[in-house]
């Protein structure tokens, strides 16, 4: 379980195969000092458990499925990850509860800066926008995020990044035409979900 705000940025230092396993390696100095084989870290939204810890470096193993539906096989060595280790009973609830479990990718099809923000347009599929609620959660890359409804499209939404969002978070460098992980408010997908069924 996570909340969406991101501890450090990260930095991949190697993406290699290993049997039908890739292992992810990422220097996260910061993290690697409080960090032990088997806890849990939100990479870029993704839970991973973490395989190994070496000098300032996580290794995470990513299975065929998680390179599938995220945005975690397009890295490469020097890419920047959001990263976020799992909650403890004791922390504080920042941002908003964000289980890992990625529902899909979106593209950005749009960025403007305006009055000191930056507005991102989500282009994402039709399943995962019914879901949306505007001003509800979302998290976009493991950063919690309030969604915005796109009126002029029944796929996109809109999220707005304020400064301290763009400085902290690798969103703040995301085009036109990346993939971002999207996670949407498990709230909605369940009322989605019990609607379907009836």
């Amino acid at each position: 379980m996570f909340t969406g705000i991101v501890k450090e940025l990260g930095t991949v230092a190697a993406l290699t195969p290993s049997g039908g396993v890739w292992r992810l390696s990422i220097q996260a100095p910061r993290l690697a000092q409080h960090l032990a084989v088997g806890e849990s870290v939100a990479v870029n939204g993704v839970c991973l458990s973490v395989a190994q810890v070496r000098r300032g470096v996580l290794v995470f193993e990513v299975i065929p499925e998680t390179r599938r539906v995220t945005n975690l096989g397009k890295l490469s060595a020097g890419s920047r990850v959001n990263l976020e280790p799992s909650l403890s009973l004791s922390d504080r609830l920042n941002g908003h509860l964000v289980l890992g479990h990625v529902d899909g990718v979106g593209r950005i099809v749009q960025r403007r800066t305006q009055a000191g923000q930056v507005l991102l347009r989500l282009r994402l599929a039709r399943a995962l926008r019914r879901c949306v609620v505007p001003k509800g959660s979302i998290a976009v890359d493991g950063v919690s995020l309030t969604a915005g409804a796109d009126g002029r499209s029944s796929t996109d939404c809109t999220i707005f990044l304020i400064p301290e969002t763009i400085q902290k978070t690798t969103l703040g460098s995301r085009r036109v035409g990346d993939l971002v992980n999207v996670e949407l408010d498990y709230v909605a997908k369940l009322l989605a979900h019990l609607a379907a069924r009836h």
